[in-house]
């Protein structure tokens, strides 16, 4: 079995796989001071509850944005798992090609993202991705990355508004029914459940714009379904696309 470790900002996300099926998936919050023991005794738990045996773990794949967490996943694959596949170390091969000005700076797992996508959906394509920040990948006819957009991504927004504002809560991610807030926490929830709607309606509608071709959209992350049920932007939800491009990319790197 293959154990793939997507290491975000907020979470550290490990997804268990035989072949193509995806057995199990197992969060946690990405904190740098966590062990690789620590790691290891709740994912064995975990694994042990899906009813599969971690002995049977031969292969692993990380990729990961969080430097300081990085070390201590090496360390967990390689004392109770097997040595990892690092992307973006040891010339990771990727099968696209990354066509901006400064490759060494795309984010893990934008790259991985864009391996998924066009694998699963062909391309050109947006992947919108509802993260902790919300980032806009574009990717060519041939699935090479393109570049993208960062913005801040909605807990963010949230966290930022709720600090800097003395009277304004913390409110609830949701959809209102009415844009005109009639109190302050619909109001809220709507600058902040709308906006984002109309930053993703008017980022994909300029990207396609200036990239001058018929284009799919792609929304994933925790959030994505939230969104794309509100929009007729985005056109396939895949909150697994990460998890799947870490497989793909473990198999070419196998077979090279």
């Amino acid at each position: 079995m293959l154990l793939v470790i997507d290491s975000g900002n907020t979470n550290v996300v490990f997804a268990v796989y035989e072949n193509d099926e995806r057995l199990g998936v197992f969060r946690i919050s990405n904190d740098p001071k966590r062990t690789a023991d620590e790691y290891a005794v709740w994912l064995m738990d975990l694994i042990a509850l899906k009813k599969l045996d971690y002995n049977d773990i031969s292969q692993c794949i990380l990729a990961s944005v969080v430097p300081e967490t990085q070390f201590n996943l090496i360390s967990l694959c390689q004392r109770y798992f097997s040595e990892p596949l690092v992307v973006g170390q040891n010339k990771t091969i990727l099968g696209i090609k990354v066509l901006i000005d400064q490759p060494d700076q795309v984010g893990a797992d934008r790259l991985v993202n864009t391996v998924a996508a066009y694998k699963k959906y062909g391309g050109p394509q947006i992947i919108v991705d509802f993260g902790t920040a919300t980032t806009f990948d574009v990717l060519d006819e041939s699935g090479n990355y393109c570049g993208g957009i960062i913005a801040p991504g909605i807990n963010l927004s949230i966290q930022a508004l709720y600090m800097a504002a003395a009277k304004l809560p913390l409110v609830e991610i949701k959809a209102t029914e009415k844009v005109i807030g009639k109190a302050t926490i619909p109001a809220m929830q709507s600058g902040i459940f709308w906006g984002y709607i109309s930053m993703v309606e008017g980022l994909v509608a300029r990207i396609k714009q200036e990239f001058g071709e018929p284009m799919g959209v792609i929304a994933t992350g925790g959030l994505a379904e939230l969104f794309a049920d509100e929009t007729d932007v985005i056109e396939q939800t895949d909150r697994g696309l990460t998890l799947d491009g870490l497989v793909e990319i473990y198999r070419l790197n196998a077979a090279s």
